[in-house]
This record gives C-alpha cells, structure tokens and sequence, in this order.
C-alpha cells in the first residue's frame, strides 16, 4: 500500500541521483557492531523493548496447526511471568509486535490469538514468497485471501525486475531481506536502507517503517539493532508502527539474557522450555 499523498504526484525523479559512499557505510557498520550499545544496567529495560517490536516468525514448509498454536502463546506471554515480576514488569502488557506466517496459517495464527486473549496483529507472507516469481493475479489473490482470513498485514515480495529498471512502489515498510537468502538482515545495506527512510520523510512527511529480518539470533544483535535505528532516525521510529524485527529464534536468547540477568546464572534447557 502506497503511504504518499495520493492527492500528489509522487517524484521519485531524486532517488537517481543518489549515490553511496561504500567506505563510509562500512565503517559505520563497524561502529555499529563494535561497541557495546547498551549500558550494562540497562540491558534487561532494552532487551524488553526489542521484545515488542519482534515479528514472531514461522514460515517452514511442516508448519501444522499445533506449531502456529504454540507460536501465538508465545507471542501472548514472551518472558516467564516470575521474571517479568523480578523486573517489576508483568503487568506491562509486554508481548511480541505481530506472528508472521504463511497466508495458508492465517486462519490458525487468527484462532490461536484469540483463544489467548491477545489481539496483537497477524501479519503474512504473500505474493510468491520467497522468490515473487508467481503472476500477478496470483499474487494479488494470495493478499486477498491472507486479508480474508484475518491478516492485517502482508510482507509483499517487491518484484525484483521492476527495482531493478527503476519502477518503484510504494510501502508502509521496507523490509531488508526474506530471511530465506544466503545473506539477510546486514548493517550496511540497513544503514543505506534507513538513511533512505530518513531522506523520504524529509521531502514528503512521511515516515516509512523498517523492518530487518533474517539472521537476527542474539539479543546482542537486537539491541545493535534498536541503536542502529534509534541513532539513525530517532525515538520517534521506535515503535512497532515503524519498526519491527523479523526472527523466529531470537525470542528464545532474549529469554536466556534476562533469566540471567534476574538470576545470575545461565538457564538449563528445562527452565525455559517454552523458549
């Protein structure tokens, strides 16, 4: 869905004009993933954060009904309730941003929430996932009907030859990557990607959101993450209207991270079966 004024034309006459400084990026990214992006006492506040803007992700080709079940259930209740309470955080509200699953999965995701109580948003891949070499009418009707059963977001697979020529679209979010590459979610592509976000709300208005995905495990890679985007477009993009994070496993380190933090120790398999 396009987010510019659809009372004015849209000149994108500027993006060709655009040029990289491919040195510069790179060590900016070096920056990024050099320092420590968060002071130590308060890592359990920010990992927390990162929490919320996770997409909760599960796109295998032997996903059931049951695996879907659990996902929401974990996307409904993130950290153990004990420590949530150790952090004086359990009646916060804390859940992840949205699941993420195949259109076929909506119906599940949907049901599942539900039977929760939790009305985060179901969010869906569509139109020839990964690839996006699938017809257009195809595509269109995988969205229609993702949308009919009850998702109210869709991760679109931008057609790559219309990029390539020059042929833009426009967004809500733009997205680094699939997941499903060799190389997914990486700081310099993302520092180019959010320096274009920032250029577009500074000649249109309108903010873009951001969404890496692919590759994000460590709840050290989220909080560089949220540093990333804090640094480079500011509070004001940290929200879950404008950013979230695409992992399926990283939830579960997040969890490791702050029964460490509450307990002093490393959590054994069983103390967080759920992760």
């Amino acid at each position: 869905m396009s987010t510019h004024n659809q009372g004015t034309e849209l000149d994108l006459s500027w993006i060709s004009k655009i040029q990289v400084n491919h040195p510069a990026v790179l060590r900016r990214a070096e920056q990024i993933q050099a320092r420590r992006p968060v002071k130590k006492e308060w890592q359990a506040a920010w990992l927390l954060k990162a929490v919320t803007f996770i997409d909760l992700t599960t796109l295998s080709g032997d996903d059931t009904s049951s695996n879907i079940q659990r996902l929401c259930y974990k996307a409904k209740y993130p950290i153990r309730e004990d420590l949530l309470k150790a952090l004086n955080m359990h009646d916060k509200g804390i859940t992840t941003a949205a699941v993420c699953v195949y259109p076929a999965r909506v119906c599940d995701a949907v049901k599942a929430l539900k039977a929760v109580g939790c009305n985060i948003p179901v969010a869906s891949v569509a139109t020839g996932f990964p690839a996006g070499q699938t017809h257009l009418k195809t595509r269109l009707e995988e969205i229609r009907l993702a949308v009919e059963d009850g998702a109210t977001e869709i991760d679109i697979v931008i057609n790559r030859t219309l990029v390539l020529t020059g042929q833009w679209e426009g967004s809500d979010f733009i997205k680094t990557s699939t997941g499903k590459e060799t190389v997914n979610a990486t700081f310099p592509v993302a520092i180019v990607m959010l320096r274009a976000i920032r250029d577009f709300f500074w000649k249109t208005g309108n903010k873009i959101g951001f969404k890496p995905a692919g590759g994000i495990r460590s709840a050290k890679d989220s909080l560089a993450w949220l540093s990333l985007v804090k640094e480079e477009l500011g509070d004001e993009w940290l929200k879950p209207e404008l950013f979230r994070i695409g992992a399926s496993t990283l939830l579960s380190d997040i969890e490791r991270q702050i029964y460490h933090h509450v307990t002093g120790r490393y959590a054994a398999y069983h103390d967080l079966p759920m992760s």
